[in-house]
């Protein structure tokens, strides 16, 4: 069985995916539905058949080209799906067929969604990311992974720390340097996994944006100028918490073993 739902769970979150790509492209675009109207090619506007709509093999079968004005299709499309395939055969994997699974498949499509729009636009949408902290805290409720109380606190330190750490470097700066989109995505995140991930996340999602911003600040040559949306490094925390806290709190005590602690 659990082979079979693990297929079945990938070829549901491709599928999703699919959808996951319309949000991301007309959701940032003021007054543009995601509904409506039907998939369609960006660059000739010819409304798609169904067989040029299955997830990632009508991409292969294009070779990445519109069939009528021969556009380049954006790899991001299959990129899309095939993450939120992996996603979902994984929470099938660990949770079985549950609540949690489905609890954590709209977590992670959300987290999904945010990673590429604020990478496109540096912006997280109040749409993705408000409901989703209404929803983490709501949804505590449903498994005993994480409990209400600590959901709650997840978000009351989640948007406070966030908040904090972006008040102290204006601050001293003058500067933005952390906007509202982020300090909201952590208060999600803290709903979603407690208040228990927020070190980790907070930890894990400096260290890489780091990194990736002194490379970014070498090739822009900008300096301190240089800007690199942070949202895609708490979601890439977020989702590293979610399938292995076990390992990571192993390590953790492993460290405070070795230091005497």
């Amino acid at each position: 069985m659990e082979p079979l739902l693990i297929s079945f769970a990938a070829v549901f979150g491709a599928v999703v995916g699919s959808f996951l790509n319309v949000v991301i492209f007309r959701l940032p675009s003021e007054g543009e539905s995601i509904m409506f109207p039907a998939s369609h090619c960006p660059g000739c506007e010819r409304p798609l058949h169904w067989y040029e709509n299955i997830p990632v093999l009508s991409y292969l079968a294009l070779r990445g080209r519109c069939r009528s004005c021969h556009m380049r299709i954006s790899p991001q499309y299959p990129l899309v799906e095939v993450a939120l395939a992996g996603l979902s055969a994984a929470l099938a994997a660990r949770f079985g067929l549950s609540f949690a699974a489905g609890y954590y498949f709209v977590f992670v499509a959300a987290l999904l969604v945010i990673i590429f729009i604020d990478i496109h636009h540096q912006i997280i949408p109040d749409v993705i990311s408000l409901p989703g902290i209404v929803l983490g805290f709501v949804g505590s409720f449903g498994h005993d992974l994480v409990s209400w109380q600590q959901s709650g606190l997840g978000i009351l330190l989640g948007g406070g720390l966030l908040y904090a750490v972006a008040l102290g470097y204006y601050v001293l700066t003058r500067r933005d340097g952390m906007g509202g989109g982020d300090i909201k995505l952590l208060a999600m995140i803290g709903a979603f996994l407690g208040w228990q991930s927020l070190p980790y996340v907070l930890f894990s999602s400096s260290l890489t944006g780091s990194l990736v911003g002194l490379v970014a600040m070498v090739r822009q040559g900008r300096g301190g100028q240089t800007r690199i949306p942070f949202g895609p490094f708490l979601a890439f925390g977020a989702l590293s918490y979610l399938f292995f806290q076990a390992d990571i709190l192993a390590l953790w005590q492993a460290y405070l073993g070795r230091v005497g602690l």
